[in-house]
């Protein structure tokens, strides 16, 4: 079992962080105010998720130690498709293994009690180094998804271009899932 600190406190944080300690990992999550600190959640983690509005990313990795395993699961691209210039504080920290994942899905999708949706396990695809990636995959697994190597590090702007698009779809009140359909024959 993983020690998972999670910057954040807000709806994604607590949907993930619900689902791991089900799983039996122990997770602590902090914030700029309450009872644990964005400094003890980040020290906190062997693996540690980054789950704030992109406005906080900067101030926020400033809590993650040298070396740390970072989970993102912000969108840090606008849904027109705009790269937010805090992107470029997590690539400025080249002493971290960031894994980009968990990004494609609402919150409310982590808060549910299975992530099955028409007998099909909800998919992650993740990217990073790919050791970092080979330990964040089974934290996808123990939330009942299927997780997947989606490439390097240096992709990572396209699952958020993915999930821009989605989004943008979702607005739009049209179904981004139907995009998406598997090969016929």
């Amino acid at each position: 079992m993983s020690n998972i600190g999670i910057l954040g406190t807000g709806n994604m944080a607590a949907g993930l962080g619900a689902g791991w300690r089900a799983a039996g990992h122990r997770v602590l999550a902090g914030g700029r105010s309450g009872p644990v600190s964005l400094a003890e959640a980040g020290r906190f983690g062997d693996v540690t998720l980054l789950a704030v509005p992109a406005t906080a990313v900067v101030e926020v990795l400033a809590h993650v130690p040298t070396g740390g395993l970072v989970i993102d699961c912000t969108n840090l691209v606008t849904p027109d498709g705009v790269g937010h210039p805090y992107a470029a504080a997590v690539a400025a920290r080249p002493d971290l293994r960031v894994v980009k994942a968990f990004n494609l899905c609402h919150e409310s999708a982590w808060r549910l009690p299975s992530r099955v949706f028409g007998g099909r396990p909800l998919a992650v695809p993740m990217r990073g180094p790919p050791d970092a990636v080979a330990r964040v995959a089974p934290l996808a697994a123990d939330l009942g998804c299927t997780p997947f190597d989606a490439g390097g590090p240096e992709r990572a702007a396209l699952l958020e271009a993915t999930a821009a698009f989605a989004i943008g779809l979702w607005f739009a009140g049209l179904d981004a899932q139907a995009v998406l359909t598997p090969p016929l024959g």
